[in-house]
């Protein structure tokens, strides 16, 4: 695994979420990842694994970077936009490849 970088384990992850569910993808309102070290991976590793993972293209990502509570801070925005009534369905967590780092 030590070549396969974040945004593409996230997308692996998704692909597996989405086919487990049986959650429609057009239903996500939202992916929300966090990742540490984001050198190399563009603008929005976020944004990356949910294309890759089968989200469409549609529906808005965003990356979190708060060192390592990055996962969790990913989680508490998802539960929280849900409990505000923004959101429904969100994909949630974290994603790093620390073999990929600079």
């Amino acid at each position: 695994f030590k070549d396969i970088p974040a945004y593409e384990l996230g997308a692996t992850v998704i692909r597996q979420i989405l086919e487990h569910s049986q959650i429609d993808p057009n239903e996500i309102n939202e992916v929300i990842l966090g990742n540490v070290l984001q050198a190399g991976q563009g603008q929005n590793p976020a944004r990356i694994a949910a294309i890759h993972g089968g989200v469409p293209e549609a529906v808005p990502s965003f990356t979190v970077n708060k060192v390592c509570g990055s996962g969790l801070k990913a989680i508490q925005l998802a539960y929280q936009s849900i409990v505000a009534g923004d959101n429904e369905i969100v994909i949630a967590g974290g994603m790093e490849s620390m073999s990929q780092s600079p």
